[in-house]
């Protein structure tokens, strides 16, 4: 299963809503993926990040941090190969993430 399969199916399980992926080579020097998912509140939010990363350890994925959990409107979780962030909708319809890497 790809890295990118693994984090969405995680992301749908834990009832994350309107998930998107991006294949961001040669858009970005710092990933290949990014994907893109919403929580109904900051504890959702919340909760999906850190659930993610227990998922991701679980199934032997290296983590190399997040970022935003003091607020959590919005937190990146770098998986290296691919950055997930997962976002209220608020901050999601403010930063537009989308129109950023489509």
């Amino acid at each position: 299963m790809s890295l990118v399969k693994f984090i969405i199916d995680t992301l749908e399980g834990l009832k994350g809503s309107d998930i998107v992926h991006f294949d961001v080579r040669g858009k970005s020097s710092i990933t290949e993926n990014m994907v893109i998912c919403t929580g109904t509140s900051s504890r959702q939010v919340a909760a999906m990040a850190d659930n993610l990363i227990a998922e991701c350890k679980k199934a032997g994925i290296e983590t190399f941090g997040e970022e935003g959990k003091n607020t959590a409107d919005w937190i990146v979780v770098d998986l290296g190969q691919t950055l997930v962030h997962i976002m209220q909708r608020d901050a999601r319809e403010l930063y537009q993430l989308e129109k950023l890497w489509a």
